[in-house]
């Protein structure tokens, strides 16, 4: 691909010396491709020879504190290489936006499939349906498992306070936010509503931070298996309930009206044979020995920072520097879930 038609988001001679100075293999030509699944951070295949790679970077424009950290991406994927977590192996890193045009990492290419808007035709099965929603939980159970001491996560690890922290952290967010997006009615009444309502934390973990069924790859083939996790960047230790309530937020029915539900894996987790939220809640309990407690308060949680990363994105899409087109639909999606939150408030998860 060339050089204009990525948009400029990465220099391929600069990128081509990093990888001549910094990664073994051939001197083959690189062939890379941009993807536009995602909403975070940018996303490119890199191919050199018979070696492939995920390259990640931040998106260009102004960027939210703590937001887009492919480092933080990095340092916590090579430090679970070797553990029950399923992560791609991770290859290089840079921190010199000079370099390429941003910090980057690069990543095992992982083949497989990923559920977003629909899942492929293998999956449809009622069995493979169930499945999916099984291994969900249990890599999420194996991930929380992890003795997180001596992997040298020290920087990552200030778990007490921790949910005091994400109120306070994502309230700033959306505070840097708005002043470049519009006002939003609704979203202060749920952010009194958590502060009133903040439950004391159980035993600390690692936590994925966007966990949930599109930041997963599937073998391609039945059974229903994940083979990694991806998006790091929201990686910490802290309470893994909220990694929990995290991935049911974009699992099954939401509550909107079906002529106003956005393309999500909400939409495909609805359908029959897809455990439910309640399903998967109960097995978390049995095979992490964890009490889910606080329910309410974690699913709140959980799709008020949905909404405030989604004005994020808003925000890029409306200073043209948004990774993904359908970031236009954020104009209509925040206020639908902050509809949402005042259902789950009143009580209707």
């Amino acid at each position: 691909m060339h050089e204009h038609e990525l948009d400029g988001l990465i220099d391929i001679a600069a990128l081509a010396r990093f990888l001549r100075e910094h990664v073994p293999g051939t001197d083959a030509p690189l062939a890379v491709e941009r993807l536009h699944a995602g909403y975070s951070n940018e996303t490119f295949y890199v191919t050199r020879g018979d070696q492939r790679w995920v390259l990640r970077r931040p998106p260009r424009g102004a960027l939210l504190p703590t937001s887009h950290d492919v480092l933080r991406e990095y340092r916590m994927m090579s430090a679970l290489a070797g553990t029950a977590a399923r992560v791609p192996a991770t290859i290089a890193a840079c921190g010199d936006p000079r370099a390429i045009g941003a910090p980057f990492y690069l990543m095992q290419r992982v083949d497989g499939e990923v559920i977003r808007e629909s899942s492929p035709p293998q999956f449809e099965p009622w069995a493979e349906r169930q499945r999916i929603g099984e291994d969900l939980i249990d890599a999420l159970v194996e991930l929380h498992g992890i003795d997180w001491r001596g992997l040298g996560l020290d920087g990552f690890s200030r778990p007490h306070g921790f949910l005091a922290r994400q109120l306070n952290r994502w309230t700033q967010q959306l505070d840097l936010t708005r002043p470049h997006t519009r006002p939003l009615a609704g979203i202060a009444e749920v952010t009194e509503w958590l502060g009133r309502h903040l439950p004391e934390s159980g035993q600390p973990a690692v936590v994925h931070g966007d966990y949930k069924l599109d930041n997963v790859i599937l073998a391609s083939d039945p059974p229903a298996r994940i083979l990694a996790l991806l998006d790091w960047e929201m990686s910490t230790v802290g309470d893994p309930l909220t990694d929990l309530a995290w991935c049911l937020a974009y699992w099954g029915p939401t509550g909107d009206p079906p002529n106003k539900m956005w393309e999500t894996t909400n939409a495909v987790t609805m359908r029959p044979g897809y455990p439910t939220r309640a399903e998967l809640v109960a097995r978390y309990e049995e095979r992490s020995r964890r009490k889910v407690h606080d329910f309410q308060f974690y699913f709140c949680l959980a799709v008020w920072r949905q909404a405030i990363i989604c004005e994020g994105l808003y925000r890029l899409h409306l200073e043209g520097t948004a990774p993904n087109p359908r970031t236009a639909d954020m104009a209509w999606v925040v206020p639908q879930t902050i509809e949402r939150l005042h259902r789950i408030i009143a009580g209707e998860l």
